[in-house]
């Protein structure tokens, strides 16, 4: 697994995603529907903030959640990504470790 998590992290947005991801209520506008922090950011608000389509945005984000790294939400008919911060903690002690 950790070596999928370091394929996803090797792509440039893929690693500014993660990076916004960090802070959402300071990097992205306020949702209709779901809490920035609680919830995650709304796909679109990412595909929009990177410049892509939604369907270059979906790509990267889905490799991410393949990952392990980001965990996806369904409200409505949007799905909002989150961190897993217990999961990018494992990745670093294995990283620590040396794999």
């Amino acid at each position: 697994m950790e070596l999928k998590a370091l394929r996803a992290l090797s792509n440039e947005k893929r690693l500014q995603v993660m990076e916004w991801l960090k802070d959402p209520a300071g990097h992205f506008p306020p949702q209709v529907d779901g809490d920035l922090v609680e919830d995650g950011v709304c796909g679109q608000f990412i595909a929009e903030k990177l410049g892509v389509t939604a369907a270059t945005a979906s790509v990267h984000l889905r490799q991410l959640v393949e990952a392990g790294l980001l965990r996806p939400t369904k409200i409505k008919q949007w799905t909002f990504y989150k961190r897993d911060e217990k999961r990018l903690q494992e990745l670093k002690r294995a990283l620590n470790k040396g794999l």
